[in-house]
């Protein structure tokens, strides 16, 4: 007899909450804090698809990829900019997950897609090589969720042209979050309420 398949939601992981604390941490952190100038726009006008994965492994998450990369590449970009594809199930571990990101690549290189698509991404443990765990600098990449962002290569170009200095923006991130601290971070409630380990929890009233 076949064993029911397991959703997110099955599993503590409800996809409306899921995505509620993904656009909460975009919203306040983000686009809050301006960390992605070129974010808001597609916030405002709707174009982010947001997907939450039922996969439980790198296998799975590999096949969610595989199909958001062709519907991205498929999609009517006035409708549908960018896809943010959240993990809750998958990769918790910042090094498996990282490891991920050159499966990543290698697909869209695979499905043709080099110079149209490209795979960003964010993780609650996010760590860059040579910070302690709690630098608070860390927090540009963390999110509550690991999530694969699927970017369009046109929407960068056109975003770097209104936005000229776009080299800055990664100095201008360190700078922000070290005024505000990781205890600021941590007050701004962006993590997730579901049950995953990470830094920036959601408060439970928020």
């Amino acid at each position: 007899m076949t064993e029911p398949v397991m959703t997110a939601a099955d599993q503590g992981f409800p996809p409306d909450v899921v995505i509620e604390d993904t656009v909460r941490w975009l919203e306040k952190a983000v686009i809050g804090l301006n960390l992605c100038p070129f974010a808001k726009g597609v916030h405002v006008k709707g174009q982010i698809h947001y997907v939450v994965s039922n996969a439980t492994d790198a296998e799975g998450v590999a096949g969610d990829l595989y199909l958001e990369l062709e519907a991205l590449a498929e999609a009517n970009a006035e409708k549908r900019d960018t896809t943010l594809l959240i993990l809750p199930l998958a990769l918790q571990d910042f090094l498996d997950f990282n490891d991920f990101l050159e499966v990543a690549d290698s697909m869209v290189d695979e499905l043709d897609l080099g110079g149209i698509l490209q795979v960003a991404s964010f993780h609650p443990q996010f760590q860059f090589e040579g910070t302690e765990v709690d630098d608070v600098t860390n927090c540009t990449n963390r999110a509550p969720y690991p999530i694969l962002h699927l970017l369009r290569e046109d929407s960068i170009d056109k975003a770097v042209e209104v936005f000229p200095e776009a080299e800055s923006i990664y100095e201008r991130n360190m700078e922000t979050l070290e005024k505000i601290g990781l205890e600021g971070w941590l007050d701004m409630g962006v993590g997730a309420r579901c049950p995953v380990t990470g830094h920036g929890a959601a408060k439970a009233d928020e």
